[in-house]
């Protein structure tokens, strides 16, 4: 069957615009100081130590756990390589163009801002059906090699392990860390399947 080339246009769009909003909506976590989610403290604990910028670490990890994804038999799609490069750009743009935020009231109305895109970027780009991310490719190719396995439990373990690992080196932990792991479930459940592309547009 031919792709209609309206559908073409709006995988690709939907996916290009809900990275940028990904990186944007890191950003704005970065600069609230309030905590960020489990893998943002890692790359931030790696940038301290390394002196790398935020972004080149989230590019950097992402294309070392897609290494991982050699054993495991994950095949990355369209959707992966973008991930790993287009969010680690956008997020060290956003960071050099996003004013500091002054007092309280400001970080809280960024870490609010940041974790509400997050979750419409989730929607957006996963909805897109290009590919997963590296980071949930782990996840469920790790689950796959033991069928019966939680994906949640495996999900914990996994960010439970890189969040640990990035407080240690110097990666901020806070409410906002708190926030985004009580929030990012039920945003991501809202805007998936607002913003999935049905299967028989492009099949």
């Amino acid at each position: 069957m031919i792709i209609p080339s309206k559908t073409n246009l709006r995988r690709y769009g939907q996916l290009l615009g809900g990275l940028l909003l990904y990186g944007l909506s890191m950003a704005l976590m970065v600069e609230s100081s309030l905590g960020l989610d489990p893998w943002d403290v890692f790359h931030q604990g790696v940038a301290e130590v390394t002196g790398l910028r935020f972004g080149s670490v989230v590019i950097i990890t992402g294309a070392a756990v897609l290494l991982l994804w050699i054993p495991l038999r994950q095949r990355p799609g369209v959707g992966t390589i973008a991930n790993v490069i287009v969010i680690g750009l956008t997020v060290d743009g956003a960071l050099a163009l996003l004013p500091a935020a002054q007092g309280l009231p400001a970080r809280v109305a960024f870490l609010i801002a940041g974790i509400l895109l997050n979750g419409v970027a989730t929607g957006l780009y996963i909805g897109a059906r290009l590919g997963p991310g590296p980071r949930d490719g782990l996840m469920t190719g790790w689950v796959a090699l033991k069928p019966g396995r939680s994906i949640r439990r495996t999900r914990t373990v996994i960010e439970v392990a890189v969040l640990a690992i990035g407080w240690l080196l110097g990666g901020t932990v806070g409410i906002g860390t708190v926030a985004y792991a009580v929030t990012i479930g039920p945003l991501a459940h809202a805007f998936i399947p607002l913003f999935t592309v049905p299967a028989p547009e492009y099949v």
